[in-house]
């Protein structure tokens, strides 16, 4: 299975609980899917670099978080497809690190 990295902009909420059932929702998503979450990691509120729109909304500031996770080409896939459906997330995308864990590792010498 592929290594991916996926970094999600949420849209700002004063309350947590809506970026915390997000990630649920998006770990669960790639578990049932049988792939293997690897890292979560909040980055906090920031101000986006410009003012984006989405699901006809301006945004100003969002929620950033990574996920690290293996899964098969057809579920990162669908994981996309929900999380561009979904009127929590600003902007999402999903990079490729490499095909084993092995090629991302880095060697200690």
């Amino acid at each position: 299975m592929p290594f991916y990295q996926m970094l999600c902009i949420a849209a700002h909420n004063p309350q947590y609980g809506h970026i915390k059932e997000l990630v649920r929702q998006s770990a669960k998503h790639v578990l049932d899917q049988g792939g293997v979450v690897r890292g979560l990691k909040y980055w906090g509120t920031q101000t986006l670099p410009q003012r984006m729109r989405s699901h006809k909304f301006y945004h100003n500031y969002g929620d950033y978080w990574t996920m690290h996770f293996d899964a098969s080409p057809e579920s990162q896939k669908a994981l996309r497809s929900v999380l561009r459906k979904d009127p929590r997330v600003i902007r999402a995308t999903v990079l490729k690190m490499g095909e084993k864990i092995e090629d991302v590792a880095t060697k200690k010498e």
